[in-house]
């Protein structure tokens, strides 16, 4: 753990990893669906989504392995006067509480060893938002150098089969700079049966 902190510590610490301050464009065009409560945003970073459902009033958990960046995080909250519970923890074995979160984010942290324990930390009708990197036939722009932390076409979808799947897309986009990523994207809840209510595309 300490070198994998360590290592992400030094990117933060040098301006190597600089992400954007607004939230997810996933998150924030579905805040308008989402249930009211308690949230968490898994691999926060310099926290632009955890400061941002905090800003829609919810109670929000946040964690991350590395101090610079949560040092980050708190200057921005402390600007706008939000309210954040910050947490530096290994992912690999940080303890998710059962049933905790009426919303669970998650972007560009390839988790799929811990999927299963994030997702038991939805509560009922609580919703996972999930946006990774996608191996790509074509040259991109954005992501991990190697495939190793890139999700195949459709890994996503299966892993989150057991809840209802409301939005999932696999996409090229291209930001304001012309960088291409190649994305996968998904909105489930933690719900089953065959006849459900469903938020308005």
């Amino acid at each position: 753990m300490n070198e994998t902190r360590n290592n992400w510590n030094e990117r933060y610490r040098s301006g190597e990893f600089d992400p954007p301050d607004a939230p997810s464009p996933l998150v924030e065009r579905t805040i308008g669906s989402l249930p009211e409560g308690r949230a968490l945003d898994v691999a926060t970073g310099t926290g632009r989504n955890a400061l941002f459902l905090a800003e829609q009033g919810y109670e929000v958990d946040a964690v991350d392995i590395s101090d610079e960046a949560l040092a980050i995080a708190r200057e921005r909250a402390d600007e706008r006067s939000l309210s954040v519970n910050w947490t530096r923890g290994d992912l690999d074995e940080h303890s998710f509480p059962e049933n905790a979160y009426d919303v669970v984010t998650m972007s560009f942290y390839r988790a799929f060893d811990r999927l299963p324990d994030i997702k038991e930390a939805l509560a009922p009708g609580g919703v996972l938002l999930y946006e990774h990197h996608l191996r790509s036939a074509e040259s991109v722009d954005r992501g991990p150098s190697t495939d190793r932390y890139r999700l195949r076409s459709n890994d996503l979808l299966r892993a989150c089969l057991d809840l209802t799947v409301l939005q999932y897309e696999e996409a090229t986009r291209t930001d304001d700079e012309g960088r291409t990523a190649a994305l996968t994207r998904l909105v489930a809840r933690n719900s089953t049966g065959g006849a459900q209510r469903y938020p308005e595309l």
